[in-house]
């Protein structure tokens, strides 16, 4: 199933090249969950092995979008308050456990949570909603949501150019992986199934159960 939506993915970005950057960064940053780091590493890797796209005008496609959809964010945080935070989260499924920690790291950090939070898995996407949630000061914002931006672009766009030589290694590597969780799904079935059938024999049997 990864190694399909990946293709599915690789797909999207070799059809639609720098719009497809753009877009998704956008969204995700936003606050849309859609996999804005994958599809920055997968135009990194189409830029060195088919060098229809360029590495830099992928870096500067996806800072942009990256900082403009936080900005997109802010604004929309600022506007709703409390009550778009709690149906943004309800609608996106978004844990609470997410949010209170964005909450935390904003009340002890400062404005500087924007910068870490697009290495942490889930934080990015509520950064920007969250800071207008919680009034930051837009100058501070920016600052750090521009800081942030360009390093987290750099760091992965990076990553994936470099290890774009890979391609196919990492594809059977997941053919691979998708093999042994199919493997331990079969088993996990039959081992419930058999433990759900022992069930069902000692209500119906209960003394047989004891008398063992």
């Amino acid at each position: 199933m990864a190694q399909s939506l990946l293709e599915l993915l690789r797909g999207y970005v070799a059809q639609y090249g720098y719009w497809a950057v753009g877009i998704t960064l956008l969204l995700e940053n936003a606050g849309i969950p859609v996999p804005g780091e994958t599809v920055l590493l997968l135009a990194s890797f189409l830029a060195y092995s088919q060098h229809e796209l360029s590495l830099p005008w992928v870096m500067v496609v996806a800072i942009s979008a990256a900082s403009i959809g936080d900005n997109l964010g802010f604004w929309i945080g600022s506007r709703g308050g409390r009550p778009f935070l709690d149906r943004y989260r309800s609608t996106f499924r978004i844990a609470p456990a997410i949010v209170e920690r964005g909450e935390n790291l904003f009340a002890r950090y400062g404005a500087a949570t924007v910068f870490f939070a697009r290495f942490l898995v889930g934080l990015r996407i509520i950064a920007g909603p969250l800071a207008g949630v919680l009034r930051m000061p837009w100058q501070r914002f920016v600052i750090w949501n521009v800081l942030g931006a360009a390093v987290w672009v750099g760091v992965i766009s990076t990553i994936g150019y470099k290890f774009g030589q890979h391609w196919d290694k990492v594809m059977a590597l997941l053919e691979r992986l998708n093999i042994v969780a199919a493997i331990i799904a079969v088993c996990v079935v039959v081992g419930a199934w058999f433990w759900r059938r022992r069930t069902a024999e000692t209500r119906k049997n209960p003394n047989s159960s004891r008398s063992q």
